[in-house]
């Protein structure tokens, strides 16, 4: 039986596509860009998401395309993407950025004239649909994260179509992973756990503070250090996880580790909870739409009968930076901010820069990701230190070659 083939299951029956179990969405996404990319390709994605993506794309032995985003949600806006841009682009690569869909129609129908792949990184969005259709089932293939919900700290699969190609890229996935380590396994196993301890008995402030002193966060600030150097000397061996394992592994050490019986039981026991903490998240996301710090599509989407599902909710605030600091006091660490965008973060040597990046830099620079399971205190905080909502600001003059759209609401 291959490994995590239950795990896999579970998953194949939530979308109804055939999916493979990996120890990460990171080792799933790369396993995509392996099969369906060649080394060299080009590939299209917005510059709001982890620098963990940027690092998997050139571990693929792929160039970063960035492409324009919009202010309102960070997700790639395939109509101001320039023609130019289209015909030399080899794969697209979505970001769902905190479960808010890509506008995938359009971008399926894009890779479609163009005979290219579209890889969907569904890792915030396994809750998502667009028109009643599970975010995962429009691409060729889909990566997803378990660790992202019900307080998992490992698990991620990739949902492909049709048993034969499930098979081959099990057998690529074997090839990469490492042996278990039961050290591995009992951190993974107890991590949620001791998460759970420091939040009931409100100690996120100390020990948040305590971990900076003692050095043990591995990012200094939004993003991890480029050290580009070393990263432009690893690049002679691409494609090749190990020579870029060093950015792939950070935040998630085990992230091709083979996990043990006792690892994957958990995951399982976890995601038939699933359920509920997606539906605990829908209620977040309706008390943390009614705000003024939600965007316009944030209000329709949650106006609707059954609000989005979403991993964080992306509220606009000025002063981002400052707040996040005040909110420690108030027991929130909020992470997940994605500033500056990739291209700025990683220059044109490991990124081929936007041609318009005024929204990407905008909205990284002004997003504060919320957690929906704790609206009501995200709420509360951010009422007593009296945050400004921010609007992006209109443009005044169109690119050329490109085109503007209104927002998007959730779901369309």
């Amino acid at each position: 039986m291959p490994y995590g083939s239950r795990l896999a299951a579970m998953m194949t029956r939530r979308i109804g596509r055939e999916c493979v179990y990996t120890p990460s969405a990171r080792l799933a996404l790369y396993l995509a860009l392996r099969r369906w990319c060649r080394p060299g390709a080009r590939v299209l994605m917005s510059p709001v998401n982890d620098d963990v993506i940027l690092f998997v794309v050139l571990a693929a032995g792929l160039r970063p395309v960035q492409a324009p985003v919009s202010p309102w949600d960070g997700n790639i806006d395939p109509a101001a993407v320039p023609e130019s841009m289209w015909r030399n682009v080899d794969a697209v690569l979505t970001t769902n950025l905190y479960g808010i869909p890509d506008r995938v129609v359009e971008l399926r129908r894009r890779c479609d004239q163009l005979g290219i792949p579209l890889i969907e990184d569904a890792a915030h969005a396994i809750g998502t649909h667009v028109d009643g259709q599970p975010i995962g089932t429009f691409g060729t293939a889909a990566a997803f994260s378990l660790s992202k919900h019900v307080a998992a700290t490992a698990g991620g699969f990739l949902a492909v179509d049709g048993a034969r190609t499930r098979r081959e890229l099990e057998l690529l996935r074997d090839d990469l992973l490492t042996p278990r380590r039961l050290r591995a396994d009992l951190a993974t196993t107890l991590r949620p756990l001791a998460r759970s301890t420091v939040r009931t008995l409100h100690l996120v402030r100390p020990v948040w503070h305590t971990m900076q002193r003692l050095g043990l966060l591995e990012r200094d600030d939004f993003r991890m250090a480029l050290h580009a150097p070393r990263l432009a000397g690893s690049a002679r061996q691409a494609p090749s996880l190990t020579a870029y394992e060093p950015w792939v592994r950070v935040d998630l050490h085990g992230f091709r580790s083979r996990h043990g019986a006792f690892v994957r039981g958990q995951l399982e026991w976890r995601m038939a909870l699933l359920d509920g903490d997606l539906a605990r998240r829908r209620a977040g996301v309706a008390l943390l739409s009614g705000t003024a710090w939600a965007t316009p599509a944030l209000r329709e989407g949650a106006a609707s009968d059954s609000p989005p599902s979403l991993f964080r909710v992306p509220l606009l605030v000025h002063d981002r930076d400052a707040l996040l600091e005040r909110l420690v006091n108030h027991g929130m660490v909020a992470g997940y901010v994605y500033d500056p965008p990739l291209d700025d973060y990683a220059g044109a040597e490991f990124a081929e820069p936007s041609p318009d990046p005024s929204a990407a830099r905008w909205f990284a620079a002004h997003t504060l990701p919320a957690d929906p399971l704790l609206a009501r205190r995200v709420i509360n905080a951010l009422t007593r230190e009296r945050a400004a909502p921010a609007r992006p600001p209109v443009p005044t003059t169109p690119l050329p070659d490109t085109a503007t759209t209104p927002p998007t609401p959730l779901g369309q």
